[in-house]
């Protein structure tokens, strides 16, 4: 023992023993000293359990991601046989480009997947640096823009960056140089909205893919691999080829579920899979680790499973946009109970208290309207009461704000009348139609009468105007379906 705190302790010994032991590795390699032999066999299973993680402490959602487009679920629209992307990806070209949807939608699945098909294709010409806004800043890009290493290379540099929304605009400036010269390309994912959160230079450089929540289809076919992949069984439904080789290499599943138990979870969960897959994990944890034998998971385990989830933050779960949703569909239906309720539960996880007024000037126009102008101005001046003295003094005034919206009458008209147009618009083919000349800017129209020579005062504005559409759209009434 004290031979070897020497070693340890003394540098130059430290080196000679090194030496001696790299000398005895070089003239007998195939040969080495028997206890050399044993201490590099160690350190080799050493340095493999470091590089390795324990696989035990990874999420199920986390093991279930696809590493392959045709082990991708849902989003057809986005990754479909005929969508544009899926067809650049083919091609082995990657745009910059952001991912936006809700969560558990695929956003960070879908990117692995991009990111894995580019080293498939390109092989060592493609670098992948993956980062994420929580964690990162601009001092990270700049370091890997700035290093010899990158301004050298001949590879396509792929960054990467989850929760792009956390750059504030400003630090988003960035990116923009260097997607501009093709220094690298960025790949974002987001759970708010581009247009609100993004900067819209960053947005002219990227491609913005909007992925939506999976359909209940979607999330059963998820379910069902995953029960397949954790040794599981399912009752009153055939079991597919890949899940009988599965049990078969085994003595017996671990544990058996329903069908209607997982058609119940993926109709619960609301579109997001990665709240079904946890779940579904929570709920084989708490029976098999009590029992050996194949365990039966029930309905009650999963909604027990389902409710410790939801026992963290919703800040935490990333859960706040369905305490939105429901405070708004509250406040349309006229229910004060549970307008106050879900009031509550959105300053619990303390969000920003402008933020929840901001959402409410959004109700006041979209579900009152004409109905009561005066809703908008008091959503207003509810924004700037939360400027002024914030939580915890503007709470009340958050609340009243919500009481009044709640009982005020309800009108989209507005709202409707605007999709109408909107849709109208997105539907046309070809050109949008031109302004017509009896309202277009006054300045202009001026000077074309004078260069044609017919300039005759302010005559047509004297004449009397039938329409203010464009021609093809002179009948059309965007308020009849309202």
């Amino acid at each position: 023992m004290m031979h070897r705190n020497l070693i340890i302790l003394c540098p130059e010994i430290k080196v000679s023993t090194s030496k001696r032991f790299l000398s005895c590795e070089n003239i007998s390699e195939k040969n080495p000293p028997k206890k050399h032999r044993a201490n590099t066999a160690i350190n080799r299973t050493n340095m493999n359990q470091q590089k390795s993680p324990h696989k035990e402490f990874i999420s199920l959602s986390e093991k279930m991601r696809p590493t392959c487009l045709d082990d991708y679920i849902g989003q057809e629209r986005i990754i479909g046989s005929h969508a544009v992307l899926k067809q650049l990806l083919i091609k082995g070209h990657v745009p910059s480009m952001i991912f936006w949807g809700p969560p558990g939608c695929g956003k960070t699945s879908l990117t692995n997947v991009i990111l894995k098909l580019s080293k498939e294709i390109h092989g060592n010409k493609v670098h992948v640096i993956n980062l994420s806004a929580t964690s990162s800043g601009v001092s990270n890009i700049r370091n890997i823009v700035n290093t010899p290493k990158t301004k050298s290379t001949k590879k396509q540099i792929i960054i990467f960056m989850d929760e792009i929304h956390r750059f504030n605009k400003l630090q988003q400036d960035i990116f923009l140089p260097h997607i501009e010269a093709g220094t690298f390309t960025l790949i974002g994912t987001t759970t708010e909205n581009p247009s609100y959160s993004l900067n819209s230079a960053l947005l002219s450089r990227c491609r913005v893919f909007a992925l939506t929540k999976l359909t209940i289809p979607n999330i059963m076919e998820i379910l069902c691999k995953a029960v397949s992949f954790i040794n599981g069984e399912i009752h009153s439904v055939p079991q597919p080829t890949n899940l009988r080789n599965i049990l078969s290499c085994n003595s017996k599943p671990r544990f058996s579920i329903n069908k209607m138990v997982l058609d119940w979870l993926a109709e619960i969960c609301d579109g997001d899979a990665r709240v079904a897959l946890n779940s579904l994990e929570l709920a084989v944890k708490n029976k098999i680790s009590y029992e050996l034998n194949t365990v039966s998971i029930t309905l009650e385990d999963v909604k027990e499973s389902l409710k410790q989830a939801h026992t963290l933050s919703d800040k935490q779960n990333n859960n706040t946009h369905h305490l939105y949703s429901a405070l708004h569909k509250s406040i349309r239906a006229g229910k004060e109970n549970a307008s106050l309720y879900w009031l509550a539960r959105i300053m619990a996880v303390k969000e920003d208290p402008v933020d929840i007024a901001r959402r409410l000037i959004r109700i006041a126009s979209e579900d009152i309207g004409l109905a009561d102008p005066d809703a908008l101005g008091i959503a207003v001046h509810t924004t700037y009461g939360c400027q002024m003295i914030g939580m915890p003094e503007c709470d009340v005034i958050l609340a009243q704000c919500v009481i009044y919206l709640t009982r005020a009458p309800k009108s989209q008209v507005i709202y409707n009348a605007l999709k109408s147009a909107e849709n109208i618009i997105a539907k046309h083919k070809g050109p949008q139609p031109t302004v017509p000349l009896h309202i277009r800017d006054k300045s202009k129209q001026e000077k074309l009468s004078y260069i044609s020579g017919q300039h005759k005062g302010n005559s047509f504005h004297k004449e009397k105007i039938s329409t203010y559409l464009p021609f093809g759209l002179q009948n059309v009434n965007f308020f009849l379906e309202c």
